[in-house]
């Protein structure tokens, strides 16, 4: 199998990770925070790792700003909901996955407004876009850090300052990104960005996290135990309690604080550098084939390694399904949870054929897609 699928979930894991997850669970499946035994405190201990590895990965010093979720999208429901009120206006755009835009489908109920920018044909986003959809009662600006169909990026700085000059929250999906870009939120004038565990942080599925800025205080959205405060029926206001209700996924957490260490022990930029080259390699391909069309910016610097195309009007999931029984190849087929993001480049009906790589695609495996590739043109 040629695996190329990591925009979904990047696979195979680190050899770390396995062993961090069975440990975890072997020697201290403990519950953390809520007994005072040996077991419990190396369980506790290890959540406190995962959120230090955390900080020095997105070069930020309080790790209790890292709040643990299950994944992206319970990160971006809780930054959501957990901000907004009924009567507010949110900007977002129209690359967003559904992560996105079903809770703010959803706040329409709360008589909340949303706005979407439109991105031209390629996903790009025009700041000054994002400007003229404010409004009064804006209250959040909400944008994918790169989209999950083209790979395009977001001026994540640009938008930024202007939702710092208006007084506005800035909530970004890294879903695509977090991991695999160096992201300094030391620097980025970004007050919450939603991140899975399972995708360019190499972690396990299961797990997520959400950074809250110092100064953003959000509702939480839900409540229970959390070790802290037992003797209150009042969910604690101090965080991460706050936003951590229930028993954390302590294994998944000590995977995800391993595939965290992998990315700092080996350097960022040099996985990136080394993915980059093979991304690139497989995209100019890609444009000189014939009867390929290619989606989002031709030039890397602008985009990610999420690579969508379509072979002549072929359906989507009719080449995805035979790339993956005739050449065991596993790709994504269809509209990939973002049918805003299709709307947009024109491919809602046919939807596209997501290539990802990771970090531990080869560049002959790359040789061999665009091969096959090549036959598929002359169906």
């Amino acid at each position: 199998m040629i695996y190329m699928d990591n925009a979904a979930t990047s696979w195979p894991k680190p050899e770390p990770v396995y062993a961090a997850v069975l440990s975890c669970m072997r020697k201290y499946g403990a519950n953390p925070g809520r007994s005072g035994h040996r077991m419990a405190v190396e369980a506790g201990n290890i959540l406190l790792y995962t959120r230090e590895m955390l900080c020095q990965l997105f070069s930020i010093e309080n790790p209790f700003r890292m709040i643990f979720t299950m994944n992206a999208t319970e990160s971006l429901n809780l930054a959501i909901k957990g901000c907004v009120r009924p009567g507010d206006h949110v900007v977002s755009t129209s690359m967003e996955h559904n992560s996105v835009a079903r809770p703010l489908k959803e706040l329409e109920k709360w008589d909340v407004a949303t706005t979407y920018v439109k991105a031209d044909s390629q996903g790009r986003i025009d700041p000054d876009d994002i400007r003229r959809a404010i409004r009064s009662n804006t209250r959040l600006i909400v944008t994918t850090h790169a989209s999950n169909v083209t790979g395009t990026l977001v001026p994540l700085g640009e938008i930024g300052k202007i939702a710092r000059e208006y007084g506005i929250l800035y909530l970004v999906d890294a879903a695509q990104t977090a991991g695999i870009i160096p992201i300094d939120l030391s620097q980025l004038p970004v007050d919450m960005m939603a991140m899975p565990g399972h995708k360019g942080l190499l972690g396990p599925q299961g797990t997520g996290v959400l950074y809250i800025a110092p100064h953003v205080t959000l509702n939480q959205l839900k409540e229970g135990g959390t070790g802290s405060q037992s003797e209150s029926l009042e969910q604690p206001d101090f965080l991460p309690d706050r936003y951590e209700a229930g028993t954390m996924n302590t294994p998944g957490i000590a995977g995800l604080g391993a595939g965290i260490n992998f990315i700092l022990r080996n350097g960022q930029n040099r996985l990136l550098s080394r993915t980059s080259r093979i991304e690139k390699f497989f995209l100019e391909a890609l444009l000189h084939i014939p009867g390929i069309k290619v989606y989002g910016p031709t030039k890397m610097e602008e985009r990610i390694g999420v690579i969508s195309i379509n072979i002549k009007d072929f359906d989507s999931t009719y080449i995805s399904n035979l790339l993956d029984k005739k050449y065991g190849i596993a790709v994504r087929g269809a509209i990939h949870c973002a049918p805003l993001a299709h709307k947009t480049i024109g491919t809602l009906k046919q939807g596209t054929v997501r290539f990802s790589p990771g970090i531990f695609n080869t560049l002959d495996e790359v040789k061999i897609c665009i091969k096959v590739l090549e036959q598929l043109t002359r169906l």
